[in-house]
């Protein structure tokens, strides 16, 4: 028998634009890191943080497939400075943690995850055109109609929906997912509730089987 080597867990501090950002770099269960992964977190004004369930199974879930994952808080989250500012401020903070991550592992293919909130954040992110490989977004909030930054948007990107999501109804997400731009897939879950309960093994399976 080999002796499991354990994987490396990182707690970091990142410089960025309100002050510094609390962060977790973790590498892959088996083998070295294929892909560099940032996980944006749900929204901090409703206690969402990066260990919120979701996050946490969206980070393991690309462990699996072999990410080195990127989490980060949000500026006036837990021990990240600054405080709230409206999705711009946390666009930024997102910005900062994905440039430490490239620098970091500057050779390898990088996607961008997000739950709820953090799924705007990354779609957003992503749609910049910066060359990210795909953009996970996991309980895509419909409640949102400002959806200017998905248009014309060609970045692969894959909408992972809880089939009863009630802030991004399957009603409302599947003829906005239709209208986007190819590249684009939207996988259902059945789940209870926008969090995924009772199906966050399954969540995390299909995050694996992305690849």
């Amino acid at each position: 028998m080999h002796a499991n080597v354990p994987r490396k867990i990182e707690s970091l501090f990142l410089d960025g634009p309100a002050g510094r950002l609390e962060a977790l770099l973790e590498e892959p269960e088996n083998g070295e890191p294929r892909e560099a992964a940032l996980v944006c977190h749900p929204h901090p004004q409703h206690g969402g943080t990066m260990h919120n369930k979701v996050v946490y199974r969206i980070a393991r879930g690309l462990r699996g497939a072999g990410a080195v994952v990127l989490r980060f808080n949000y500026r006036g989250v837990n021990l990240s400075e600054g405080d709230y500012a409206h999705g711009e401020g946390e666009l930024e903070d997102a910005r900062t943690a994905l440039n430490y991550l490239r620098g970091r592992y500057p050779d390898l293919p990088f996607t961008l995850a997000g739950f709820s909130f953090g799924s705007r954040i990354v779609l957003k992110l992503g749609c910049e055109g910066i060359g990210a490989r795909r953009v996970i977004a996991v309980g895509f909030p419909t409640t949102y109609k400002e959806r200017s930054f998905l248009e014309g948007c060609t970045v692969p990107r894959v909408f992972v929906q809880s089939t009863h999501d009630q802030y991004g109804p399957v009603s409302e997400l599947e003829p906005l997912v239709a209208s986007l731009p190819e590249p684009r897939k939207l996988i259902l879950v059945e789940a209870e509730d926008h969090f995924f309960a009772g199906a966050l093994p399954e969540l995390e399976r299909e995050i694996v089987a992305l690849n």
